[in-house]
Parts: structure tokens; sequence; C-alpha cells
């Protein structure tokens, strides 16, 4: 596996620019990937990025089904 980043939980919501809670709540329901160290989470820098990517993509397939069913 290659090289990647490590976050913490602080420094996640630096880079997602998003509070704590907000940050607990997408890992435990939108499936935010994290791993446990210790007690603590962790997460991987390029998995984050890869999420954001997926979620970009769902997220316009969901408005371009309501645009296209005319729902506003």
């Amino acid at each position: 596996m290659a090289d990647t980043e490590i976050l913490t939980i602080t420094e996640l919501c630096v880079y997602l620019k998003l509070p704590k809670q907000t940050v607990y709540k997408l890992c435990q329901h939108n499936g935010l990937p994290c791993f446990k160290a210790g007690k603590q989470l962790r997460f991987r820098k390029d998995g984050i990025d890869k999420w954001i990517d997926r979620e970009e993509k769902r997220k316009a397939r969901w408005i371009k089904g309501r645009l296209n069913r005319g729902i506003r």
C-alpha cells in the first residue's frame, strides 16, 4: 500500500471545514472512512478524498434525477 497521510479528527475537521460533531455523524451514517487507533478515530487522507469524489457524484445523480422529474 502506498504511503498516505493519516489525519486525526481535529486535522480532518480543519481539512473539511466541519465541526467535530458533523464528522462523527458522517462516520456513523454516511460511510466516511475511518479506523480506530486505540480509542481514537483516524482517517486516511486519500480515503477521504475518494469519499468526497463519490459523494459529489452521488449528489449530482440525485439532483439530476430530481430535475428530470420536474421536482425542484
